[in-house]
C-alpha cells in the first residue's frame, strides 16, 4: 500500500497521510481548515516498514476505512509538574 504524506504549515509536527497524492477529497473541510495548506513530504510504501510516531497498522486501517490518517505530536510533558510529583512520591 502506497500513501502520500503532507505536513502542516500551521501545526508543528502534524502530518496527514492520504491514499493518493494531491487527492484531498476524503478530508473533512474543517480538518483542512485547521491543518492549513498541506506541504508534500513524500510517497512511501507502508508494507514491511515501521513509522517513527505512528503504528503502521493503524495508518493502513485508517487509509482503508476513512481515506486518511492524521498524525499529531505527542503531548508536551510539563517537567515542573513531573518533578513535583516525583518529589511528593519520595
Amino acid at each position: 500500500m502506497l500513501c502520500s504524506i503532507y505536513k502542516s504549515l500551521k501545526k508543528d509536527n502534524t502530518y496527514l497521510y492520504i491514499n493518493k497524492k494531491d487527492d484531498f477529497a476524503d478530508i473533512p473541510a474543517q480538518l483542512m481548515s485547521t491543518f492549513g495548506k498541506p506541504q508534500f513530504v513524500m510517497v512511501i510504501k507502508l508494507e514491511g516498514r515501521t513509522l517513527a510516531l505512528a503504528d503502521v497498522e493503524k495508518v493502513k486501517e485508517a487509509l482503508r476505512t476513512i481515506g486518511f490518517y492524521l498524525q499529531v505530536p505527542p503531548p508536551v510533558i510539563n517537567l515542573l509538574e513531573q518533578y513535583k510529583a516525583d518529589q511528593a512520591a519520595k
